[in-house]
């Protein structure tokens, strides 16, 4: 690549990845606004009486959105050097979905209104308006819930456990003398919603003994519910807190992550060049 090419390219991907310059700044707020303009349109779209007032403007609107963050989504994959890392990375997984709906919705009708998911990017205001602090606590918490995974697994299981028993037996319990338990899956449904203490109240237990088992299973609800969030939170204890300067917002030029150290100079999930500049 010549080196006005590369300088071009360097400096582009400033302005689409980094937020510590004015340019880098005024196009990621840019792009929030479009955001939230592109799923205001989706959803007054839904609403009757605006769609047959207004529903070819809001075609149009639509396609232009769609237009402008495809456009973006291809220069994000430009301006990286590896662009499998960003496609594959969680931004760049939600910056596909924000688009794909779009371009589905010429095969399958209805599956436009899917590109709601666009307000999954407004995570990026963490960054753009430097809420270290923020993104700080998000890391602890993603940190906790990855050290307490195999609790949680098997607190999961055995709640499993719990309702396909409670379903089975109320099945056999009611299932001859009540048509909503009719078989053994609607049963565990039932039970689930139980359990969760949910309540929808479309299936009921007519026997005693149902409306026993019932009670024992929304008493047991609300001791489980509080299982999961001692272990979240007894792990969160545990979790050092990091502070606002630990981390930088900088994206790795090479696979476009971030969450380095303020004075990291390699990245540390590629090994590229961090702090890349060209004068």
């Amino acid at each position: 690549m010549k080196l006005k090419d590369r300088i071009s390219k360097t400096r582009l991907h400033d302005i689409i990845f980094e937020t510590n310059t004015p340019k880098g700044k005024l196009f990621d707020i840019i792009l929030l606004i479009l955001i939230v303009l592109s799923v205001i349109v989706v959803a007054l779209e839904t609403v009757p009486s605006y769609s047959e007032k207004w529903g070819l403007l809001f075609k149009i609107l639509e396609w232009i959105f769609t237009i402008l963050f495809t456009i973006e989504y291809a220069l994000r994959i430009y301006t990286v050097k590896k662009p499998w890392k960003y496609i594959s990375s969680f931004y760049g997984i939600v910056d596909l979905l924000s688009i794909l709906p779009a371009y589905l919705s010429i095969l399958i009708s209805g599956t436009y209104s899917l590109v709601v998911i666009r307000a999954l990017r407004l995570l990026r205001v963490f960054r753009i308006f430097k809420m270290a602090q923020a993104m700080n606590q998000g890391f602890v918490i993603v940190r906790a819930l990855r050290a307490s995974s195999t609790k949680i697994f098997v607190f999961l299981f055995v709640v499993l456990l719990i309702v396909c028993l409670f379903g089975s037996i109320m099945y056999v319990v009611e299932g001859g003398s009540n048509p909503q338990f009719d078989s053994i899956p609607r049963s565990i449904y039932w039970s689930i919603v139980t359990l969760t203490t949910v309540g929808f109240g479309d299936i009921t237990p007519q026997t005693t003994l149902g409306q026993l088992l019932s009670a024992i299973l929304m008493i047991m609800g609300y001791a489980i519910i509080a299982v999961p969030t001692g272990i979240v939170t007894s792990e969160l204890g545990r979790t050092p807190d990091i502070k606002p300067s630990d981390l930088s917002t900088e994206h790795c030029p090479s696979c476009s992550r971030e969450g380095h150290d303020d004075d990291a100079v390699f990245c540390k999930y590629c090994g590229g060049v961090l702090n890349e500049s060209i004068d």
